[in-house]
């Protein structure tokens, strides 16, 4: 990536990024490309120099938006290249049989990537552009958003930068975000939820002769309707597991009597997979992490600061979306910078506009798809529905798209996501109480016949009961 590349319209422009994650390294790329100064400042020391990241490290599923994001870098091949790609859910009843949902429809996929190796590579990449500097182990303090001044903590030492640009891509507990809030014009709205479910990272190893234990190219679930864990593959073999659970159940289990009594109840076939010794070790030195949704509005201050990713909307984990949004965000960033030719006055408001309904909606999804993955997927009602949808989008593939096929599959904007799925349970809904209200007409033409003159009176009532039954069938059918 040369100078060359990037565009000289920006060139007089200084932003800092603060953050320096997967959405902050990434969004660095995106503004080094439009011939902006950059600066990448993270709190926490060069993950490329540590042995051991500490923080969240639950497997990353890329999906469309992201690899669009990625791709218009230059940087989708190489990160796919050190992807696994799944093609289903992979389920498994506690009997032990397991029942595959693929995602979509021929070879569409989610890739599983490993989050350290891909920020390393979007720290690797930002930094061959000429304008862009990192700096580690560097905290915001403060922002005088009217300055343009950012202060952070280095060191025991404070550092004073002045730019054109904030963009806070600081994660789901934004420092920048927090100084906006101290801003009463702004009207700044923060809405912060926590699920009372927690998750727990455990780990299958690959087997004795180096293999993996389980089908490779599926997202494996354990389903258990209050509950559920997962397993994602990774490239040596091993399966990032994680258990997501109510708080109240992760402290039931005080012993390990209790711990492998309920995973031998509960999910039987991985306790083997898992190592019954691994899985105590790993659960009495861990603790259960909390699962938050961030919602806020605006994203921007004026034409001097803007916020992303988590720092924008933080969701829980359960669509795959949280990187995959993120990534978006840059995308719509640079094309609102595009639009108004780098006048921030114009394109951060611009931005707010365009994607804050977007962001809120696909936090209400990653709630709501907890619930699929966890029970919905035990359901007969849940496998016809996406049976029939997955028969209509192959029959009209512009005309029916089934919700998840648009949530990562396409870049349709996630509010219409929303609205589309809406509209696509009302037309089942008529269509079922049209099919019904025929088969009723015909089974009352067969019952007037029979019972001639005497039908009369109890034809109303008749009619009315079975409408009734017809309509609540639709409802539990199309819910």
């Amino acid at each position: 990536m040369e100078t060359s590349m990037a565009d000289q319209r920006g060139s007089n422009k200084r932003v800092a990024v603060c953050g320096g994650g997967l959405v902050g390294a990434l969004n660095a790329c995106f503004l080094a490309k439009r011939g902006f100064t950059v600066e990448l400042f993270e709190m926490r020391p060069d993950i490329r120099t540590q042995e051991v990241v500490k923080g969240r490290s639950i497997n990353l599923a890329l999906s469309v938006r992201g690899r669009e994001a990625l791709k218009r870098v230059g940087l989708e091949d190489r990160v796919i290249q050190k992807g696994i790609p799944m093609y289903s859910r992979m389920i498994h009843d506690r009997s032990g049989t397991l029942r595959q949902i693929p995602y979509g429809k021929g070879q569409q996929n989610i890739m599983s990537v490993d989050r350290r190796l891909l920020n390393e590579v979007l720290l690797d990449a930002a930094e061959q552009y000429s304008n862009v500097k990192t700096h580690f182990n560097h905290k915001v303090v403060r922002c005088d958003f009217q300055a343009g001044e950012i202060v952070f903590l280095h060191e025991g030492q404070e550092v004073k930068k002045t730019v054109d640009l904030i963009v806070g891509a600081d994660g789901a507990f934004s420092a920048v975000r927090q100084q906006m809030m101290k801003r009463p014009e702004l009207l700044f709205d923060l809405q912060q939820h926590y699920i009372p479910h927690g998750y727990m990272e455990l780990n299958i190893p690959p087997t004795q002769d180096g293999q993996f234990a389980m089908g490779v190219n599926h997202l494996h679930i354990w389903p258990r309707n209050d509950f559920m864990m997962i397993a994602l593959p990774n490239l040596d073999k091993s399966y990032t597991t994680t258990l997501f659970m109510p708080f109240d159940k992760f402290n039931s289990l005080q012993t390990e009597d209790q711990l492998l009594g309920f995973f031998r109840e509960t999910f039987p076939d991985s306790l083997p997979l898992l190592g019954e010794s691994s899985l105590k070790k790993t659960f009495f030195q861990s603790k259960a992490l909390p699962l938050v949704t961030v919602k806020c509005h605006p994203y921007h201050v004026g034409n001097k600061a803007v916020i992303i990713g988590d720092a924008a909307h933080a969701m829980v984990p359960f669509y795959g979306q949280g990187m995959n949004c993120g990534f978006e965000d840059c995308i719509v960033l640079d094309s609102m910078l595009e639009e108004y030719n780098n006048d921030f006055a114009k394109a951060l408001p611009a931005y707010t506009e365009l994607r804050n309904p977007d962001a809120k909606a696909i936090c209400d999804l990653a709630l709501y798809n907890y619930i699929e993955m966890r029970a919905s997927v035990n359901s007969r009602l849940f496998l016809f529905r996406k049976k029939l949808d997955n028969l209509l989008h192959w029959a009209f593939p512009s005309f029916w798209v089934p919700l998840y096929t648009s949530v990562s599959f396409s870049r349709m904007r996630y509010h219409q996501c929303i609205a589309n799925r809406a509209w696509q349970d009302k037309i089942l809904t008529n269509i079922c109480l049209g099919a019904g209200g025929a088969l009723a007409a015909s089974v009352l033409v067969a019952l007037y016949t029979q019972m001639g003159s005497r039908g009369n009176g109890a034809l109303p009532q008749l009619v009315s009961q079975l409408s009734g039954a017809l309509s609540s069938l639709a409802q539990r059918v199309f819910p």
